[in-house]
């Protein structure tokens, strides 16, 4: 597997510079309108798509991934930002409310007059993923979130696909800067210290990560023991358990076999959604059929850091006394860690969740018999929190009805007949769940949602009009909804 070609670390100095002229970025920004930011978002999108061909072949040689995926990738990537121009036309993003004065309040004392907005909360720091070089890295949702929030962004590059890195960050610096927008609004940097040090600068107000468990919790840490503690927005790491009931696995057990086998080995399964567990009826035609189905050939992880995790996870998880090979392939003893499934039992798991249900960040997963369906709610009820839980099922079945609660209360996002992998950008997205999911529940990275990561409310009380943000002006210049009164107004 070969390297990509390194890039030097950002010297410490060049690291504070950035932070400081984010901070000073930030200020000009958060001013500016609402169409200077969609046109500076738009212009990113247009300098990303005009370069296509170019950042594709980079990324292939640097990420081992397909060209077909890298384009769906980067369309994702622009579309996203596209849509953060919608969004802030729309307007409800802000969350203007406005509470006129009112003398005779019923709480006993004169209401006066409060108005409240969200704005952003200033310079962003994002750690670049490995396992999508667009959509989760340099100009990928973070970025655009945070800067469709209002907010300067100084983005930590992955060493997985530097250069790439490097050529995706001097397009989105200058389309921004050919878009007017104000200078150090964007940066990137390289290497472990240069993140490290960032995280810990006075002038960063937010950081969002996505990796390991271990990179994002020690990160996280170093962020609650600054001076100043600041919000960490980390997606860590994710199961995502797939229950399958007993009707469902009699009724359509190849197909739900063949999607399964799809869904864990898309992107040589290198994807945080991707299926990690899958509970089925003892001695199933699903069983069966996923101990003869044909894996796909071995092919590259992403680098040699992802391969060689993965072969510690799937060793652990396959050394344990209650696990056995289901299927594997037949290169699977070579160089390049290739397809395989595993096999327990629900008491295993019962007995032993923490060991047996462990994210193995590859191409495997592992295949849970279970005798009754009651197993499936005290299997789930033992599970961390994840970004994904699916239940394939009949309408009808029994278990659902006690399965469903639990699988919303252990899951950021619950899927009923469909596989987690592919994450569509939406206004409706959820992409995050409990720890050790994520560090934030309550947020999202991936949807028009993901804004409100990086934005901090603000109460403006007894302003003057003229003096006012547009969205609390009583002449509401910018059309957006607005709560006046407690009543919504369209």
């Amino acid at each position: 597997m070969n390297a990509p070609t390194p890039i030097a670390d950002t010297p410490i100095a060049e690291v504070d510079a950035f932070a400081e002229r984010a901070a000073a970025a930030s200020v000009a920004w958060r001013a500016s309108s609402i169409t200077e930011r969609s046109e500076a978002l738009r212009a990113v999108a247009d300098g990303l798509d005009a370069r296509a061909d170019d950042l594709v072949e980079l990324a292939q040689r640097e990420t081992h991934l397909a060209e077909a995926r890298l384009r769906g990738e980067l369309r994702r990537t622009t579309f996203q930002l596209r849509l953060f121009t919608e969004v802030l036309a729309e307007g409800s993003w802000l969350d203007a409310r406005i509470d006129h004065a009112e003398p005779d309040y019923p709480m006993g004392a004169p209401r006066p007059d409060i108005r409240r907005q969200l704005e952003g909360i200033g310079p962003v720091l994002v750690f670049a993923a490995s396992n999508f070089p667009f959509a989760f890295s340099v100009a990928g949702g973070d970025t655009a979130s945070a800067l469709a929030a209002g907010n300067a962004v100084v983005l930590k590059a992955h060493p997985g696909h530097p250069q790439l890195s490097a050529l995706t960050g001097q397009i989105v610096v200058a389309a921004l800067s050919a878009a007017g927008a104000p200078a150090g609004l964007f940066a990137v940097i390289h290497g472990t210290d240069a993140g490290v040090h960032a995280l810990r600068a006075p002038q960063i107000r937010a950081a969002a990560f996505t990796g390991s468990i271990a990179g994002g919790r020690a990160l996280f840490d170093i962020a609650m023991s600054r001076p100043e503690p600041i919000p960490f927005y980390g997606e860590l790491g994710s199961v995502n358990p797939a229950f399958v009931t007993r009707s469902a696995a009699a009724s359509r057990g190849a197909e739900i076999a063949e999607q399964f086998v799809a869904s864990v080995t898309g992107s040589a399964g290198q994807l945080c959604t991707k299926p990690g567990v899958l509970f089925v009826p003892r001695g199933s035609a699903v069983v069966d059929a996923l101990a003869a189905a044909a894996l796909p050939e071995p092919a590259p992880l992403l680098n040699e850091g992802i391969a060689a995790g993965f072969r510690r996870a799937f060793e652990r998880t396959a050394g344990h006394d209650g696990v056995a090979v289901l299927t594997a392939s037949p290169a699977s003893d070579g160089p390049v860690p290739a397809p395989a499934l595993l096999r327990a039992d629900v008491a295993a798991v019962i007995a032993d969740p923490e060991a047996l249900v462990s994210e193995m960040f590859g191409p495997a997963a592992l295949v849970v018999e279970y005798d009754e369906e009651a197993q499936l709610v005290t299997a789930a009820e033992l599970l961390e929190g994840q970004l994904t839980a699916t239940l394939v099922a009949d309408d009808g079945d029994e278990v659902a009805r006690d399965l469903l609660p639990v699988l919303a209360t252990m899951a950021g996002r619950v899927l009923w007949n469909q596989w987690p992998t592919g994450v569509s950008v939406t206004w409706a997205q959820q992409h995050g769940g409990p720890y050790p999911a994520t560090t934030a529940v309550g947020t999202t990275s991936v949807g028009t949602a993901a804004m409100t990561r990086f934005l901090r409310p603000v109460a403006y009380q007894n302003v003057p009009d003229a003096l006012l943000p547009d969205a609390l002006r009583d002449a509401n210049p910018l059309g957006i909804p607005r709560r006046v009164d407690g009543v919504l107004a369209l």
